[in-house]
C-alpha cells in the first residue's frame, strides 16, 4: 500500500507544495490507486490533479513557511521581500490595460458569435469550450489571418486577488507579461507559486521570474465569476460615470 510519506515528499519535490496530511489520508482513503500496485509517482500524480482542483484552505499546510506574511497587504510598507515558495490560488482576475467598455464590447461580440479579422466581423462558431475562450484563442493562435478579439488580446497587464492557504488575500500586480496570466487562459481557482516575491505598498509584485502557474481550476467559483464579468464591468462603468 502506497503511504502517505511517499505521496506528500513526491509532490514536494514536483511541485513545491506541501499538502495537509489530514486531506492527503482522506485522499487515499477514497483512491482506489492506493489499494493497488501502483507506484508513489503515479498516485501522486493523481493527487496533484485533485489538489489543482481543490480549495487551498483544504488541501494544503498552513506552516508559516508556506504561507503569506499577515502585513502583505499593508499600504505603509514601503517594499518587503517575501522569502521560500508559497502557493496561492486565483480568486479573481482584471485586464487593467484595456478599456472597460472594451473588454464589454468583446464579450457582446462573443454572444453574438461574431469575431474580428482585420477590419472585418466574422461569424464564429464555438463547440465544446468556452465561447470567449474561443475566440481570443482563435485570434492568438491565428496571426496569419490578422484575427484579434478587440480589447480582451490578454496583454494586460492584469491585477489578481491571490488567497493562499491560511485563508489570507493579496493584490497580485503583473509588473512584467508572464505567459499563461490572460482572461482567457487563467482559471479561478487557478494556483500559482510565488518564489521569493516583492510587495510594495500592499500589493505583490509579479515577474515571470517570481511566478510559476501551476494551473488548476475550482469550476464552483470559475464559472459564476465568467457568467458574471460583464454585470461586473457594467456596473463598474455606472460607478465611473456617476463620479
Amino acid at each position: 500500500m502506497t503511504s502517505p510519506d511517499q505521496i506528500a515528499a513526491q509532490i514536494l519535490s514536483t511541485k513545491s507544495l506541501s499538502v495537509s496530511q489530514s486531506w492527503l489520508n482522506a485522499f487515499l482513503a477514497s483512491s482506489s490507486t492506493a489499494q493497488r500496485n501502483i507506484p508513489p509517482s503515479a498516485v501522486a500524480k493523481t493527487a496533484i490533479f485533485r489538489l489543482l482542483a481543490s480549495d487551498i484552505k483544504e488541501s494544503l499546510s498552513k506552516h508559516r513557511s508556506c504561507v503569506l506574511p499577515v502585513n502583505t497587504h499593508d499600504p505603509t510598507i514601503q517594499e518587503l521581500r517575501l522569502q521560500g515558495s508559497i502557493p496561492v490560488q486565483v480568486l479573481d482576475i482584471e485586464d487593467i490595460g484595456t478599456s472597460l467598455w472594451s473588454q464589454i464590447e468583446a464579450i457582446e461580440r462573443v454572444e453574438r458569435g461574431e469575431a474580428i479579422r482585420g477590419r472585418e466581423i466574422v461569424r464564429t462558431i464555438a463547440i465544446g469550450e468556452d465561447a470567449e475562450a474561443s475566440e481570443n484563442n482563435r485570434a492568438n493562435n491565428n496571426p496569419a489571418n490578422g484575427a484579434t478579439a478587440s480589447g480582451n488580446s490578454g496583454y494586460g497587464p492584469h491585477r489578481l486577488i491571490l488567497e493562499d492557504s491560511a485563508g489570507t488575500m493579496a493584490v497580485g500586480v503583473e509588473m512584467q507579461r508572464i505567459d499563461g496570466i490572460a482572461l482567457e487562459k487563467l482559471a479561478i481557482g487557478a494556483k500559482l507559486l510565488l518564489r521569493n516575491p516583492s510587495v510594495a505598498r500592499g500589493m505583490v509584485l509579479l515577474t515571470p521570474g517570481s511566478v510559476t502557474l501551476l494551473g488548476g481550476k475550482i469550476e464552483a467559483l470559475d464559472k459564476p465569476w465568467r457568467e458574471g464579468r460583464k454585470a461586473r464591468l457594467l456596473e463598474k462603468t455606472a460607478g465611473i460615470e456617476r463620479e
